[in-house]
């Protein structure tokens, strides 16, 4: 799922620590930064939202699941 970015979600992802990237996926092998289903991770990896632009597109993946 794409969708853009805006102020309220950059706020609501801080201050409710929310968790949508590889990182926190149970489908992320460590070890070799790789998705177990061979999905693509750069767009989906925490680095790219650290300092996201104004106008950022927030990439979610349709398999994440919270470990």
């Amino acid at each position: 799922m794409r969708q853009r970015s805006s102020p309220a979600f950059r706020d609501q992802r801080r201050r409710f620590t929310l968790r949508f990237t590889c990182e926190h996926c149970s489908y992320f092998h460590v070890e070799t930064e790789r998705c177990t289903h061979g999905y693509p991770t750069a767009v989906h990896r925490a680095e790219r939202y650290e300092q996201p632009a104004e106008d950022a597109e927030l990439v979610f993946c349709k398999d994440f699941d919270l470990w």
